[in-house]
């Protein structure tokens, strides 16, 4: 992996802060002009919030990244402790990004799944602020992420409480002292504290979740070249107990390789590579012997070797069993090895 490409990204909650500044001149020239603000000036900030447009869930910017930039972005902010925020250089909105470009990538679809908690304990932690810009940003990436999940309803709802709520707040209070002024600057530095704080303890979370599936990964690769050595040594056994045969049976043999190397290939469909393989980075083999009847079909297919034993048997016999080959005068039985290689 290397350092992913700077973003020019909104900081989170930009929208608020603009709202905040508005509001203290407001006050402030009202403040001068009369002794009370009028309820439709004071109004105004929430009423810009309130009618907001729909939060994008990922940036004109980020979408146009390519998959493997985005997959690059992803993990350096994982390291950076950037889950969720800020808008436009975050883990969801590139994940969500990569999920567009390659939506059958089950990587992209687990990280997203681990990150949707944390989001949605952001997006209420945002409602209980008043929040709402940052609030609709984050639900915007959860919708995008999983439509149906059972708490967006909830969330919207909050949401336009909130909004109304604030809305009303705010037509009520007629001045804003100082001292509410400068509350407010220090409710914001706490929030932006308070953000950062859960991100880390979130990242922490994610990281020792990540380290106990990489163990669980490890063993399960130590169990199988554990097989797949007892695999060989089976099959260096059988193959020593097939050369100290009578010499009687090697014709038969010869004749059957010999049948073997005649048949003609007209269609042979590559395996499926099993998810959990590839995503543990497993390689392997798998030896079939199968029948070619005279109409080139293939029958009687079963495994007789594997390496790993049976992480790739399925896969592979599925294969053989859709091979086709030229008609031939008599059934054939022969052999073919597949090979498995995560790398390739």
């Amino acid at each position: 992996m290397f350092v992913a490409k700077s973003l020019q990204a909104r900081p989170a909650g930009l929208g608020l802060a603009v709202a905040t500044v508005l509001m203290m001149c407001t006050l402030a020239g009202c403040k001068k002009e009369q002794a009370a603000a009028t309820a439709d000036t004071a109004a105004t900030p929430a009423a810009t919030q309130a009618t907001a447009p729909p939060q994008q869930a990922v940036s004109a910017q980020v979408a146009a990244m390519g998959a493997d930039q985005l997959r690059e972005a992803a993990s350096a902010a994982l390291k950076e402790q950037r889950l969720y925020a800020p808008a436009g250089n975050n883990a969801m909105e590139y994940y969500l990004a990569l999920r567009d470009k390659q939506p059958n990538d089950p990587a992209v679809a687990s990280a997203l799944t681990d990150l949707m908690p944390y989001t949605l304990i952001a997006t209420e932690q945002s409602i209980a602020r008043d929040d709402f810009i940052e609030a609709q940003r984050l639900y915007a990436l959860m919708e995008k992420t999983d439509s149906t999940a059972p708490a967006l309803p909830r969330l919207k709802q909050g949401i336009a409480s909130g909004q109304a709520s604030l809305a009303q707040r705010t037509a009520d209070a007629a001045t804003k002292t100082e001292e509410d002024t400068k509350k407010q600057a220090e409710l914001e530095k706490q929030r932006l504290a308070d953000q950062q704080k859960a991100q880390q303890e979130a990242a922490q979370k994610l990281a020792a979740q990540q380290n106990a599936d990489q163990q669980a990964a490890a063993q399960k690769a130590a169990a199988d070249q554990a097989a797949a050595q007892k695999a060989a040594a089976d099959q260096r056994a059988a193959q020593q107990r097939a050369a100290a045969q009578p010499a009687a049976t090697q014709p038969a043999a010869t004749s059957t390789a010999s049948a073997s190397q005649q048949l003609r290939a007209i269609s042979t469909p590559q395996p499926k590579y099993p998810p959990d393989a590839y995503r543990s980075g497993t390689s392997g083999e798998v030896e079939v012997e199968f029948t070619v009847g005279p109409d080139g079909s293939v029958t009687g297919a079963r495994v007789v070797r594997a390496t790993p034993p049976r992480v790739f048997d399925r896969e592979a016999l599925s294969a053989v069993k859709r091979w086709r080959f030229q008609p031939v005068g008599s059934p054939v039985t022969t052999r073919r090895t597949i090979g498995f290689n995560a790398g390739g």
